[in-house]
């Protein structure tokens, strides 16, 4: 018998510390899926700036916070307090968080360029802000387990509750904000609504910091990071390339379903008022579906399970695309399917990641937890960036004009398509991508074995 077979992955995390880590996520998306899937409308429709200056504000300050994320995990991976390597950072950006996402959806009376400038510094700010609580918490997840199971059971924990915080989006934002505009005003009301996002999102990182425990412990030669161990991940660890191209098209498809969203209600649909059940339709079906993730990763390869919810996404953008605007049952159940799809995809592919961290470090002997999550941070904002301006330059070359009830045509089926089916184009690059992981569930854990029987090993020499 080798000595990989005799270590054994950190055991069970009790329900109640993943309960509490995924509320890290939850916080995280009060305000995230806010920015999704209402700021561009806030900025149309409220503040008043053009589809075109929008849209290319997203595409600046999206990769202006995305070059945030490798700054980011370079100060992480060479972060050391008493509270880890990760949590302290949920600690301390917590009142900061909470305090941008309002700034973000508030409304001074300025004028011109002014305006804009305000627009950019508060949106650089809070995705900067994001950055620094998102990053680390993602790569909380390979500190508090090396179980690949226990992995996936974090990691749907985390999706679930994030699901719960976009159903409280999707419904919430749009009737507080609705109904508070009757007695404070359009804008005032938007910003109340993200005062009691953002308070809420700012007390659970608070919960996630104070529940979750860093355990996983690694040899003191491997968390000595440089600028090159950074360059050497893209050349010997191909798992990690491949979820970064993934990452890059997934967000990239989020980004326009959720910011097309309310357009595609409002002027094809034509019934502002069921936005709120529209929202509602994309998140509260995937609540049922998560759950199921872990068995389902037992019982599926990674690349079937992968097929599958991609498939299942498809199939509800296709039915939003046949549906006629008077369908409202078919609408909904097209977007309750495609929620499904789309919950499915981002409970797995997050679970990912700490096997390729993992991998990486079985390659090179260097944890990078934090650059590896700045990486794919990086690249899922690159996505998001590139996602986010599309519908902006589509809405702008169809004829969209921004605070008029009765669109063209031609913009209302810009609207259409931006919903539908560039999404599902760019959906089989992520297909195509997935054949090249090499990562499979029995080389995983071959590699996985061995990297702990080294690090044992290592460890007992550094008592």
């Amino acid at each position: 018998m080798d000595a990989s077979s005799k270590i054994r992955p950190i055991g069970q995390i009790s329900a109640g510390e993943k309960f509490g880590f995924g509320l890290g996520d939850m916080a995280c998306n009060l305000v995230y899926a806010s920015i999704s899937s209402y700021l561009l409308f806030f900025y149309t429709d409220v503040f008043g700036i053009s589809a075109a200056a929008a849209a290319l504000m997203f595409l600046i300050v999206r990769f202006v916070d995305a070059f945030s994320d490798p700054i980011m995990g370079f100060i992480i991976d060479h972060t050391s307090t008493r509270w880890g390597r990760y949590r302290p950072f949920l600690l301390w950006g917590a009142i900061p968080f909470a305090v941008l996402a309002v700034l973000c959806f508030s409304s001074p009376s300025l004028r011109g360029a002014t305006k804009l400038i305000y627009a950019y510094a508060t949106y650089i700010l809070l995705s900067v802000c994001y950055t620094f609580v998102n990053v680390p918490y993602g790569a909380l997840t390979s500190a508090m387990t090396n179980d690949q199971q226990e992995s996936v059971s974090l990691t749907t924990y985390r999706t679930f509750l994030a699901n719960v915080g976009q159903v409280i989006v999707a419904f919430g934002v749009p009737f507080l904000a609705d109904a508070m505009t009757k007695s404070v005003g359009l804008s005032k009301a938007w910003q109340l609504t993200m005062v009691i996002m953002g308070t809420i999102g700012g007390i659970l990182l608070l919960i996630c910091f104070g529940t979750t425990h860093e355990r996983v412990k690694t040899p003191a030669s491997h968390l000595k990071i440089s600028l090159k161990d950074v360059f050497s991940q893209f050349r010997v660890n191909r798992p990690l390339v491949v979820l970064c191209i993934f990452f890059f098209v997934i967000y990239g498809v989020k980004s326009i379903v959720s910011s097309t969203g309310i357009y595609y209600v409002t002027y094809y649909v034509g019934q502002p008022g069921l936005v709120k059940w529209y929202s509602l339709a994309g998140t509260l079906p995937a609540l049922a579906f998560i759950p199921l993730i872990p068995w389902l990763a037992r019982k599926l390869s990674k690349f079937q399970l992968i097929i599958l919810s991609v498939a299942c996404d498809i199939v509800g953008m296709a039915g939003l695309f046949f549906c006629r605007p008077s369908w409202i049952p078919l609408i909904l159940i097209s977007r309750g399917i495609a929620s499904v799809g789309n919950g499915m995809i981002s409970a797995y592919m997050w679970a990912l990641i700490p096997e390729t961290v993992e991998y990486g470090e079985w390659k090179t002997n260097k944890r990078m937890g934090g650059m590896i999550y700045a990486i794919i941070g990086f690249v899922f904002k690159a996505g998001n960036a590139l996602g986010g301006m599309l519908p902006g330059l589509i809405l702008s070359m169809t004829g969209y004009v921004e605070g008029v009830q009765h669109q063209t045509a031609g913009a209302i089926h810009g609207i259409v398509i931006a919903t539908t089916v560039v999404p599902i184009i760019i959906y089989f690059i992520a297909i195509f991508s997935m054949k090249f992981y090499n990562l499979d569930k029995e080389t995983y854990k071959k590699i996985s074995a061995d990297l702990q029987a080294r690090n044992a090993k290592e460890l007992d020499s550094e008592k």
